[in-house]
């Protein structure tokens, strides 16, 4: 005599998921790990409102970076995209992006790794290096350094 076999448990059926309305201009809604959602656009007004709206001591590391460049290559063009603001120069694509995470602010360098030494934090995407900042602040000069060097040479075309 066979067994029948146990039935299996029913599946649940699939639901999509409900996506968030979109932004209306200058709203701003914090993500995961506090990075801010701001609508994409060009120009410093995104990219000053995605300063305003990191949280905490985040802010002050986000309104500082933007400073340096601003001192170091004050032709830099400005986009938000992707949620995270991006600095590069105009017709020679994007240098470095950043974003708000749990415990730190993640500065992307695009072509990171043509610079010298190396940002410290690796990525899976070719070229691409980190550095992560933390509460206790990072070295100004050597930023400063990457930024010239980064600057340099031809940025990344993403968009």
């Amino acid at each position: 005599m066979t067994e029948t076999p146990p039935a299996r448990p029913a599946r649940k059926a699939w639901k999509p998921k409900v996506p968030l309305p979109p932004l209306a201009p200058g709203e701003v809604r914090l993500l995961t790990g506090g990075n801010p959602q701001i609508a994409k656009a060009d120009g410093d007004a995104p990219v000053q409102a995605y300063i305003a709206a990191m949280p905490g001591w985040k802010r002050a590391v986000g309104a500082r970076i933007d400073a340096l460049i601003a001192e170091e290559v004050p032709q830099a063009a400005r986009a938000v995209r992707w949620n995270a603001p991006f600095w590069g120069l105009e017709g020679q694509g994007w240098m470095l992006s950043l974003a708000c995470v749990a415990r730190y602010v993640k500065v992307s360098f695009l072509k990171g790794t043509a610079l010298a030494p190396l940002p410290p934090e690796p990525s899976k995407v070719p070229n691409l290096r980190y550095l992560h900042i933390f509460e206790d602040g990072f070295d100004e000069a050597q930023f400063r350094d990457w930024l010239r060097q980064a600057f340099a040479m031809p940025g990344a075309r993403m968009f």
